[in-house]
């Protein structure tokens, strides 16, 4: 994707680098960024030959990039939601973009006529969308505050299948055949997805605090086998859907700092990605820092210097070669600390830096 060694090239986007809280890892950073703190962000899928990156802001906006071979961004096209958006995904042929918004709807955007259309909605904010492509058939599944979860063909106004939710949807991930949802009051409930959804397993959460994110992972042989769950208190949990030992499941902290009187700092885990290639993760936190983590020998790989503000979202290209983070406020300490920062999204090349260790 990058140059064999894309950060010793001449900066892509022209005039001295960035200083160095702005952009302490020297990362390639993406042009025309959003003007409020990023939401959600996916790159394009495989089956589409370039890079392309999509960006959804509390701005009520969403954003296009192309990423070129050298690190450097294009600006593409933008769209405007009735309200801020919370999660975008892309279908499987890379032709259209979903967007969850605020304002109770989801909208198809058709890059190639650069045309929206509604093709769900809710009563309530929807806070995740994502793209269903199964054996025998293809739709688009929304959870919202609600307390829905539902099932669209998008040829159609209304849903397949909806859903009751014990609580509100705050987060979801599909990796077909298993769904898992994550909803306030700490409920978890995975779904299986072949033939047609329905609900496999609740489970009592691992976690003793809100969860903020969860990322299905696969095994060797690229089956959906557990997922990685974060929460607003530090921690990260590993959970087998179905484990062979008991010991296959475990949690371990993360974005915690030491502060003052030896109290130790404790900050949300705002997001979690697994690399395609490899199976190890990244989370990134209120702290203003990813880290890189091998879940199978139980290691961190990489820990980041701190950034000016959190890091909201991340998410890897297709082919793993680059690491997207963005930077913004995430209200972790509330309205005082509003300052006006500009956002920011970087990308990294990271292949090298994600492979599992050795013995793992």
């Amino acid at each position: 994707m990058f140059t064999t060694n894309p950060l010793s090239v001449t900066n892509s986007f022209g005039g001295a680098p960035q200083a160095a809280n702005t952009n302490p890892m020297k990362d390639f950073e993406v042009v025309s960024p959003p003007e409020d703190s990023v939401s959600c962000m996916e790159f394009s899928p495989a089956s589409v030959a370039q890079n392309f990156l999509i960006a959804g802001s509390w701005d009520n906006c969403v954003r296009c990039w192309e990423v070129e071979m050298t690190g450097k961004t294009v600006p593409k096209q933008m769209k405007t939601m009735g309200g801020p958006v919370l999660d975008v995904c892309w279908s499987d042929d890379g032709g259209k973009v979903f967007i969850a918004s605020c304002d109770k709807q989801v909208k198809c955007w058709d890059l190639a006529s650069d045309q929206m259309v509604q093709v769900a909605a809710h009563d309530a904010p929807v806070k995740t969308c994502h793209w269903i492509k199964g054996t025998n058939y293809t739709c688009l599944m929304t959870g919202s505050w609600d307390k829905m979860l539902k099932f669209w063909d998008t040829r159609s106004p209304n849903p397949m299948m909806t859903i009751n939710l014990p609580e509100r949807c705050y987060c979801a991930d599909v990796d077909y055949p298993m769904a898992v949802v994550g909803t306030a009051g700490r409920g978890l409930i995975i779904y299986s997805l072949e033939n047609k959804p329905m609900e496999f397993k609740r489970q009592d959460s691992p976690l003793k605090y809100q969860h903020r994110a969860v990322s299905i992972f696969r095994d060797k042989k690229k089956t959906p086998v557990g997922y990685a769950l974060g929460s607003i208190e530090g921690r990260v949990a590993i959970q087998y859907v179905n484990p062979t030992n008991s010991k296959d499941n475990f949690t371990f902290k993360c974005h915690r700092s030491n502060g003052n009187a030896g109290y130790q700092d404790i900050y949300a885990v705002n997001d979690i990605a697994f690399h395609p290639v490899h199976g190890t993760l990244a989370t990134v936190g209120s702290d203003g820092t990813f880290s890189f983590w091998d879940k199978d020998a139980r290691t961190k790989l990489k820990s980041s210097e701190t950034m000016e503000q959190s890091i909201t979202k991340c998410c890897f290209n297709s082919n793993g070669q680059i690491f997207a983070y963005a930077v913004g406020y995430d209200w972790s300490k509330g309205h005082e600390y509003n300052v006006l920062h500009k956002n920011h999204i970087f990308l990294r090349p990271c292949y090298d830096e994600l492979k599992p260790r050795a013995n793992s």
